[in-house]
C-alpha cells in the first residue's frame, strides 16, 4: 500500500470516527432539545445537526462539481428529520457515498485531480477535498458536543475517541 492510500485511508478512518461519535451524541437529544440556540447569531441544535449529518453528501456533491441548487437540494434532504436514529443513519450513509467515492479513486487521482467548487475561482484536488471534509466534520461535532454540554447533558471529552 503506497503512503497516498494510508494517508486517504487514515483520513477516512478519522471521519468515521466522526460518524461513530455524532451517532452516540445524537442519541442523547430529547425532542424539546431541538429548537435550543446558545446565542441569537448561532444555529439551534436542529440545525446544527441537519448541517453536520450533510457535511459527506454535500461536500461530495461539491467535489464532484456539481452546481449550487444540486448542492442545496442534497443539504436539504434531511431537513424533516427529528428522529436522533434516523439521522444518525443518514450520517452513516452519507459517509458510506463519500468513501465510496474516496476509494474508487487512483493515487495519481487523489493527488493530481482537480475539482473547482460552484463558489471557487480555482479548482482543489481530491486528497486536499477530503482533509477539508474532515476537519469541517470535526468543527462541527465538536459544536455538537458543546451544544449538548450546554444544554445540560453529562458529557465526557473522552467520549469523542470512542
Amino acid at each position: 500500500m503506497s503512503g497516498v492510500t494510508q494517508i486517504r485511508d487514515h483520513l477516512l478512518e478519522e471521519l468515521n470516527l466522526v460518524v461513530r461519535t455524532v451517532e452516540s451524541l445524537l442519541t442523547k437529544i430529547q425532542p424539546e432539545e431541538w429548537e435550543y440556540r446558545p446565542a441569537e447569531n448561532m444555529r439551534t441544535l436542529l440545525e446544527l445537526t441537519h448541517h453536520l449529518v450533510s457535511i459527506p453528501a454535500s461536500d461530495l456533491a461539491i467535489l464532484q462539481e456539481k452546481t449550487q441548487t444540486e448542492v442545496e437540494q442534497v443539504e436539504t434532504q434531511v431537513s424533516g428529520i427529528r428522529d436522533p436514529l434516523v439521522l444518525a443513519a443518514q450520517f452513516r450513509a452519507n459517509y458510506d457515498l463519500l468513501q465510496a467515492y474516496m476509494l474508487s479513486l487512483t493515487e495519481a487521482e487523489l493527488l493530481n485531480k482537480s475539482t473547482k467548487a460552484f463558489y471557487l475561482d480555482h479548482g482543489i484536488v481530491q486528497i486536499k477535498w477530503l482533509i477539508e471534509i474532515v476537519t469541517h466534520s470535526f468543527h462541527h461535532r465538536s459544536q455538537l458536543y458543546n451544544y449538548l454540554k450546554q444544554s445540560g447533558h453529562e458529557l465526557q471529552f473522552f467520549m469523542l475517541y470512542g
